[in-house]
């Protein structure tokens, strides 16, 4: 009966994270970034879109793997301004999916996240840049805010309010 119980929790999570969180009549966005959330851990993707949330970031796109990150860059008219993606998907790499939306136009930069030691993410770091991809970095999972804050804040001064 545990088992059942865990494995609908995980689906309501999966389900809740595909819906971005109405803003409350009285939030405003001190943010307007548009972002693509890639993270294959229902878990993971609700902590980060609580974290983005907290500090302001309301434009979330969430998506649980490269195929429904890929489907999300089709039904949109404009670009994302940021593609925040895993790098380790159950049907892809992260930096292949970045790849793809650098290359079709619908992402103008990008941030993996990963658990990987730090020389692979260093290597993800040189082959975006041996391919101009307008990669701002890799950070480390799991997630300490702070660091996504800063790389925010320091990369897009001119989404604040």
């Amino acid at each position: 009966m545990a088992i059942v119980a865990l494995s609908d929790a995980f689906s309501f999570a999966a389900i809740s994270a595909r819906a971005t969180p109405a803003l409350p009549d009285d939030t405003m966005s001190k943010h307007n970034l548009r972002i693509l959330l890639v993270e294959d851990h229902p878990f993971q993707l609700i902590a980060t879109q609580i974290l983005l949330n907290s500090q302001g970031y309301f434009l979330l796109t969430p998506a649980l793997t490269a195929t429904e990150a890929l489907q999300a860059m089709e039904r949109t008219l404009e670009p994302y301004d940021l593609l925040l993606c895993d790098q380790c998907l159950p049907d892809g790499e992260g930096f292949e999916v970045i790849e793809q939306a650098f290359k079709v136009g619908m992402a103008r930069s990008a941030v993996v996240l990963s658990g990987l030691d730090a020389s692979r993410l260093q290597a993800i770091e040189q082959l975006a840049a041996q391919r101009d991809l307008p990669l701002l970095g890799c950070l480390s999972k799991p997630l300490h805010g702070p660091d996504l804050v800063r790389l925010l804040e320091s990369r897009f001064p001119e989404h604040h309010l």
